[in-house]
């Protein structure tokens, strides 16, 4: 896989010598440059053509980019309703005030979408909404009935670190189990990566084990940032894990430090 390692801006100082506020402030600059450009790129699928389909298992899909600034009203209602479907077991309890929460991040406009589409009745022709219901390729207009995922990530600071943080991914249950999932991930990673970012970070409920698992195998490991890192008590007390999967030594450091198994 390719790394940021080389590229990404890093402090040069001596051995045991601190860096100076210049140095610490031309790098948080740069850094702030890398997610700038990394935002406005406009579709992050033209990069990674082989990842435009995926036909395996009785699935056929096809994927497109939009934005949180630019989803319609049903576009928007059948992302809430996905949401609801596939994660108000594992919230239990805390699902009311975190379904608040996940429209608000929704149509932030930094939010970034990769939408999964079935072909309809078997036909090559794709079908999609157009740029105004804010996906950015060019098809045949068609209602939501063709969706059948999600996966919404932004580009964003996390330990002084650009990285990109998975806020969602969610898919139809018919559409699960089929290898979709992975091939989604493997496609934000490979987007991290050509964009200089250190790590792909994500938030796990702790009693969606199948998530738990999933992420296992993807070889994910619980962050530093995590809760039950940060301080074990407090993890106890929380419902969550952070997790991250780090493409350089810096992030490792920094996100992986006393990582712990899932």
């Amino acid at each position: 896989m390719a790394t940021a390692e080389k590229k990404r801006p890093r402090i040069s100082s001596g051995a045991g010598r601190r860096p100076s506020r210049k140095e610490v402030l031309e790098r948080k600059k740069a850094i702030d440059e890398l997610i700038r450009k990394a935002i406005a790129v406009k579709d992050h699928l033209e990069q990674f053509p082989a990842f435009h389909k995926f036909q395996i298992n009785g699935l056929s899909v096809y994927l497109e980019s939009g934005r949180g600034d630019k989803l319609t009203l049903p576009m928007r209602k059948y992302i809430q309703n996905l949401l609801k479907v596939n994660m108000e077991e594992p919230y239990g309890a805390e699902w009311p005030s975190e379904e608040k929460i996940k429209r608000q991040e929704m149509v932030a406009p930094e939010a970034r979408y990769i939408f999964i589409k079935q072909y309809l009745d078997g036909f090559t022709t794709e079908c999609s909404m157009n740029q105004d219901a804010g996906v950015e390729h060019n098809h045949a207009p068609c209602n939501e009935g063709c969706l059948v995922g999600f996966v919404h990530y932004r580009f964003v600071l996390e330990e002084e670190l650009p990285v990109v943080y998975v806020y969602e991914l969610q898919m139809e249950p018919s559409a699960q189990g089929k290898g979709l999932g992975k091939f989604m991930m493997q496609l934000v990673e490979q987007i991290a990566c050509k964009n200089q970012m250190g790590a792909v970070m994500l938030t796990v409920q702790k009693a969606n084990t199948q998530a738990m698992a999933f992420y296992t195998k993807l070889r994910y490991v619980i962050s530093s940032t995590s809760p039950s890192q940060v301080d074990p008590q407090i993890g106890l007390e929380k419902s969550y894990e952070i997790l991250c999967k780090t493409f350089d030594s810096e992030a490792k450091s920094k996100l992986e430090d006393g990582d712990k198994e899932l």
